[in-house]
């Protein structure tokens, strides 16, 4: 059974478990010196996130109950964190992936 952290952080939780899941994404970016180009990418994800989430959130496919309340430019505060942390994890994956890859190679090659 997974630990209820909705019980400690209270409507703190979501802004919580972004913290965390957001340090990941940074550590693998900042390891695979990916920061910028992952910066890029998000910028230009973020308008198309932004309205996909806004609507969703609209037409009620979902609700968040764990949230601070705080609202900026019509979705909760933490949606806007989700839609960068999000893009971060999966590109900073894929970039310590292919970071890997190049090593390996590059260790095959010196044979």
């Amino acid at each position: 059974m997974l630990p209820d952290i909705g019980a400690v952080f209270g409507p703190y939780t979501y802004l919580a478990s972004e913290v965390v899941f957001g340090s990941l994404a940074l550590l693998l970016l900042v390891r695979a010196d990916a920061l910028v180009r992952a910066g890029k990418t998000i910028l230009v994800l973020y308008p198309l996130a932004y309205v996909w989430d806004w609507y969703t959130l609209t037409i009620g496919v979902f609700e968040i109950p764990l949230r601070t309340g705080v609202e900026l430019a019509g979705i909760p505060v933490e949606e806007h964190i989700f839609m960068v942390v999000v893009p971060a994890l999966v590109l900073g994956i894929h970039e310590n992936l292919w970071h890997i890859r190049e090593e390996a190679s590059e260790t095959a090659s010196k044979r």
